[in-house]
């Protein structure tokens, strides 16, 4: 894709990274959820022309790009202190989500197979991406795949609002609050978003529990792409290694160099400031996803099937989150 076609997308991508950073300081608003809003005014208010899609379309790579930079900001230490119970709390929330959206899907709310199995990749893994990654596996059709999609964003959109106001009012701890979004909300973007909202210790272990959830997507789409082969289907290396999220590897091998301590207070400070702009080129892009005309089209079955899921997962990993921290 050539830099012409990409440049339209990416002017307003920074044009709206600054004017969110510049409402921020004004408002005392933050200003990665002002990133997202003034995102999603573009798209359902002014309108985005076809332009500018391809280069709206790269705020995934600037998340990716943030969260390897935030790695200089993590220590092994701190990882070692309650990374064990995190790891445990992630295995048995995501495949307790996973079930739940399984079970209930088929035996409670009749959807078809192949969508409560997109809602369920969803909402265990990692959001719209995880939907797009099985949807492949298992032969979806597009009006399942979009219909998944859409309740993933519309309680993304949700989420981004109510989390970090439950979190005020039962005045949860920064790790408490991190490792809650982390665990229990659906696509990576929000969950950074609201955890660097709540305190910069909850945005960075609301990352890294998130990271966590998100290496389960290879392993998710080569039991789906079994299960719905019959079982005739063997798993790949390859098939793991294109489904695995590469920047976690970045963020690891960065985190890894910061502990050794070579790197300078100024050079922290500045990839701090990196990341800090990275996100916000993200959340706009984000932002601006959030379509309401898809969010109208999606039925009232696959929402209160998800919404049911997720106040299951929210309260069930809390209250694990509050009794192992």
């Amino acid at each position: 894709m050539t830099l012409r076609r990409l440049l339209p997308g990416l002017s307003v991508l920074c044009l709206g990274a600054a004017l969110a950073r510049a409402v921020g300081v004004a408002t005392g608003l933050n200003h990665l959820l002002a990133a997202i809003a003034l995102g999603f005014v573009l798209a359902n208010g002014i309108g985005v022309s076809d332009r500018f899609g391809p280069g709206l379309a790269t705020h995934k790579l600037w998340l990716g790009a943030g969260i390897v930079l935030m790695g200089a900001s993590v220590t092994l230490d701190t990882i070692l202190d309650v990374g064990s119970v995190v790891l445990v709390v992630v295995v048995l929330v995501t495949a307790t989500t996973l079930a739940t959206v399984e079970l209930l899907s088929r035996n409670v709310f009749g959807l078809d197979d192949r969508l409560g199995s997109l809602l369920a990749a969803g909402a265990s893994i990692c959001g719209v991406s995880a939907v797009i990654a099985v949807a492949g596996a298992i032969r979806a059709r597009d009006d399942q795949i979009v219909y998944a999609a859409a309740t993933v964003l519309l309680f993304d959109a949700v989420t981004i609002v109510v989390y970090p106001l439950v979190g005020e009012v039962l005045d949860l701890s920064d790790i408490a609050f991190g490792v809650w979004a982390g665990v229990s909300m659906f696509s990576t973007g929000p969950v950074v978003a609201v955890g660097f909202d709540y305190s910069e210790t909850a945005g960075q272990w609301a990352t890294i529990t998130k990271l966590s959830r998100n290496v389960l997507i290879g392993v998710v789409v080569i039991v789906y792409a079994s299960y719905y082969a019959g079982g005739d289907e063997r798993a790949s290396l390859g098939t793991l290694w294109n489904e695995f999220p590469k920047f976690v590897l970045g963020f690891l091998a960065l985190m890894c160099l910061a502990s050794t301590g070579v790197l300078t207070a100024t050079q922290h400070q500045l990839l701090e400031r990196a990341y800090d702009w990275l996100f916000l080129l993200a959340f706009v892009g984000l932002g601006a996803e959030i379509r309401l005309a898809d969010l109208r089209n999606t039925g009232p079955t696959p929402l209160l099937l998800i919404l049911t899921t997720l106040v299951l997962a929210s309260l069930g990993s809390l209250a694990l989150i509050l009794v192992l921290l």
